[in-house]
């Protein structure tokens, strides 16, 4: 399904959480949203699962106001995979699992043959399935977010968001998770840290910086020691993978980093800043 925001802004007590912003993921996209701390990454999805109302702007899906759809229809179309896990549950990791199982049946209905297959398939394939009867609440936060990730998979969406899903994890399940989104070939609005792993797994990079977008393109269009010095406030170089030939970023240490009061102004998204 296609993902269209369209001039969306989140305003708290006059403070603009997200300053219109509008962009468009294609159908079977991977868009990664990248960022500083508190450039509104968060607030943006949850604008998009509908945690969150905008305060002015519109989110479709597939040209359809999701703040219109019935919950039911648009969690079978949407999951989110969010940091926080909404507390600790008194249920099992087959239990999460199997809530992802819930938009596609009716009240009080059993999982049936098909239901347990999609239920031991998510397990599988998170690598959980050892975990299928152990609490939820005495996971470690990596083994956690693996089990949210499985509900969602679960839940057999056109459309995955997801705030933050390596949070926690290591090097191995990291890859995993990211390769697993990239093969569902969903629709996928990705919030991450790691600027090497968007850049590996991710069509397109957005990145936001004050409830803005800042810029929107392609990695290589996107990565480059210009932006990382404006939004980042870091020295870096960005050089092609030798084996993938994605930009891979690699900080400078121990040089002067740019200073708060040496901030260049922003630009519009439209143009990718150029290498020095």
């Amino acid at each position: 399904m296609t993902l269209t925001v369209e001039n969306v802004s989140v305003r708290i007590g006059g403070k603009a959480l997200v300053d219109d912003v509008s962009l468009e993921v294609a159908k079977g996209e991977t868009l990664g949203l990248v960022g500083p701390n508190g450039a509104g990454k968060s607030t943006l999805l949850r604008t998009l699962y509908r945690a969150r109302k905008p305060t002015s702007g519109r989110v479709f899906l597939d040209g359809e106001d999701v703040r219109k759809m019935p919950s039911g229809w648009l969690a079978r179309r949407l999951a989110a995979v969010l940091q926080e896990t909404g507390g600790d549950f008194e249920l099992t990791v087959y239990d999460v699992v199997a809530m992802g199982r819930t938009p596609h049946k009716r009240a009080f209905d059993g999982d049936n043959t098909e239901d347990k297959q999609i239920i031991a398939d998510a397990l599988a394939r998170l690598d959980v399935e050892h975990l299928a009867h152990a609490p939820f609440d005495r996971l470690s936060g990596g083994e956690k977010q693996r089990v949210l990730i499985a509900r969602a998979l679960a839940q057999q969406p056109t459309t995955m968001v997801l705030d933050e899903p390596t949070n926690h994890l290591d090097l191995r399940h990291q890859l995993d998770a990211l390769e697993l989104v990239r093969d569902l070939e969903v629709t996928a609005v990705i919030a991450l840290h790691d600027l090497n792993m968007a850049a590996a797994f991710c069509d397109r990079i957005c990145v936001m910086d004050g409830g803005r977008v800042v810029s929107l393109s392609t990695p290589a269009e996107v990565l480059t020691p210009a932006l990382l010095a404006e939004v980042y406030r870091v020295d870096a170089d960005v050089t092609p993978h030798p084996e993938t030939d994605v930009p891979h970023v690699i900080l400078r240490t121990g040089g002067d980093q740019w200073k708060p009061s040496a901030r260049p102004s922003k630009r519009s998204p439209s143009s990718a800043p150029s290498s020095p």
